[in-house]
């Protein structure tokens, strides 16, 4: 057994990356190799990359820099966006010694031999347009809710985004093999799956190209719901566009799906929109606000904002600021427009001052701060279900409820991955909501 080889593994960016990196862990211990943290001293790193944010580049390399610290003999690994989009680049960085592109990173463990270290990064990369079949992941083990994806790749052509150059066209896992992972999940023991994808509203495209649908969004959401053994489910991150009234509708009075969205608006002025090549304008956006308020008041809706997109004026900046207030929303993902290679929106003008975007974020977050406070406050006196996640924090159990309020109590083993009635009560000063179990 002592000649058993260690992998270790690091994910950068979103609850997609982090559904694949387990499902390709999984295929290099049945390969006989042993998975250890990422802080362990191991004979391979593999690093699920990310190309979403200038940071992710950076971070990258940070990376490669710890785990070359802790073994300045491992072989290193860049898989992911970033491996797709950038691949020599990755391969130039000092101590990597294999790169794979979107289709070549779930055969990761054909292109290992000896794990002898290279003098130069191997490249393995497709064209993306070769990115046409789908491969289903789920997340497992590594946390107490399992990220479940069920689609991948995007048709939309958003004039700041490279995921199309990253991960393909939009296609779908099918609907019987949605059901099996969540099943093999739910046998488990872990209690909330959280459904994610690149653009899961366009659930259904087949393989190969094929645009129809042979399922809808909502078809998945009324299977998944009569799967047993599942306490929780969560919607990660939808379309405006594609959320639409029957879903909510079905949300609201289903067994296991909980009142918590998160939908993209990335801006509050239609101008802006439209340059961006988004689908939709803000109207829509308020009509989906408005209806899940509608039948689910209690509901969380979270919202992907970007400030500093080329064109934005401090009109239109404030237009998506006083937007924002006006909505009844529960808390913003504020992102820095960054420039991207081979986008549209790279070479438009009016290019907006980096001290400028800074400013706006900042603006944003602020106001982000003042919405998930209101929100929490709203939800006091209520009574709610929290699932306990099983790290200890400073000497405090985490967890969410339903409606993604974060709860905080005294750490107790116990509570780690189970479901607790509770009455939220007071806000700490951290800002999530403090409770105290009866002794």
């Amino acid at each position: 057994m002592e000649n058993r080889k260690k992998v270790a593994f690091y994910t950068l960016g979103c609850k997609l990356n982090f559904s694949e990196t387990s499902t390709i862990a999984r295929s290099f211990q049945d390969e006989g190799f042993d998975r250890v943290d990422f802080e362990e001293v191991a004979d391979m790193y593999v690093i699920n990359t990310c190309s979403v944010t200038e940071n992710a580049d950076k971070q990258f390399k940070q990376v490669v820099r710890k785990a070359m610290k802790l073994n300045d003999k491992a072989f290193v690994a860049a898989i992911g966006c970033y491996a797709q989009l950038k691949p020599e680049e990755l391969a130039n960085v000092d101590g990597v010694d294999l790169v794979l592109g979107a289709t070549e990173k779930f055969k990761i463990t054909d292109y290992i031999n000896d794990l002898s270290k290279n003098d130069f990064g191997e490249v393995h990369s497709c064209e993306i347009e070769e990115a046409d079949f789908y491969v289903g992941s789920y997340s497992i083990g590594d946390r107490t809710r399992a990220f479940l994806k069920v689609q991948d790749g995007c048709d939309y052509k958003c004039t700041y985004c490279t995921i199309p150059l990253a991960r393909g066209i939009s296609r779908s896992d099918e609907l019987q093999n949605v059901l099996k992972n969540a099943k093999e999940i739910s046998e488990q023991g872990i209690k909330e799956i959280v459904l994610t994808g690149v653009n899961i509203g366009d659930y259904g495209k087949g393989e190969f190209g094929n645009k129809k649908h042979e399922h809808t969004f909502l078809e998945l959401v009324q299977s998944l719901d009569q799967v047993e053994g599942i306490e929780r489910l969560r919607i990660s991150s939808i379309e405006p566009n594609l959320l639409k009234n029957e879903t909510i509708e079905f949300v609201a009075k289903s067994r296991t799906f909980v009142p918590h969205f998160h939908i993209p608006l990335q801006s509050g002025s239609n101008e802006i929109l439209k340059l961006m090549k988004r689908r939709y304008l803000r109207e829509v956006y308020t009509e989906r606000v408005d209806k899940i308020r509608e039948v689910m008041p209690d509901a969380c809706i979270g919202v992907d904002v970007i400030v500093g997109f080329p064109g934005e004026t401090d009109e239109h900046f404030l237009e998506t600021y006083h937007f924002l207030n006006d909505l009844d929303i529960s808390y913003l993902h504020v992102f820095t427009y960054s420039e991207r290679d081979n986008t549209e929106a790279a070479e438009m003008e009016g290019i907006v001052p980096a001290n400028v975007r800074a400013k706006r974020s900042k603006m944003l977050r602020g106001l982000s701060v003042k919405k998930r406070r209101a929100f929490y406050e709203s939800q006091i006196g209520t009574n709610r279900t929290v699932l306990f996640e099983a790290d200890n924090k400073e000497g405090y159990i985490h967890g969410f409820t339903e409606n993604y309020v974060r709860v905080k109590t005294p750490w107790n083993p116990a509570l780690a991955n189970t479901l607790q009635e509770i009455n939220l009560t007071k806000i700490d000063e951290d800002g999530s909501v403090r409770i105290e179990f009866a002794p």
